[in-house]
């Protein structure tokens, strides 16, 4: 089941951009717990604040996908691998929008409580995001 949930998570809010689905999905409190550079790292958030973090996300990207690569469920927890890509159509730290497709590969262990999610745990290849901007930007100088 919470596999099941998580999935369907996935695709409408990451993926799709659905924010008004996401109360569907996340408890009342969830909590960032760890996610290094993600500058919502050690929050906790309510459904409208989740809400402004998936938009502000998608937001530079707004074509992004999240392909989930394996799922492994724990009592209260499920992790994923995941592969994501996006077209870098807005400015991302500064770095201003370069057209070009970029990747990124992580691990994200969400928690459960009521087959809703209350938080996760993430690391994510950042620094390669950053190295595939720079690049492309170094093409266009």
């Amino acid at each position: 089941m919470k596999q099941a949930v998580l999935k369907e998570f996935i695709q409408k809010v990451w993926n799709e951009g659905d924010i008004n689905a996401i109360s569907k999905y996340i408890a009342d409190k969830y909590t960032i717990v760890h996610d290094p550079a993600d500058p919502w790292e050690g929050m906790e958030l309510d459904v409208a604040g989740f809400q402004r973090r998936v938009a502000t996300s998608r937001e530079p990207v707004p074509d992004q996908t999240f392909d989930i690569q394996e799922m492994y469920e724990k009592e209260d927890s499920v992790c994923i691998t995941w592969l994501w890509s996006a077209t870098h159509l807005g400015e991302i730290a500064g770095m201003p929008p370069t057209g070009e497709k970029i990747t990124m590969s992580g691990a994200t262990v969400y928690y459960f409580k009521n087959n809703k999610i209350t938080g996760h745990w993430q690391v994510a290849d950042r620094l390669g995001v950053f190295q595939q901007l720079q690049s492309h930007l170094n093409k266009e100088g």
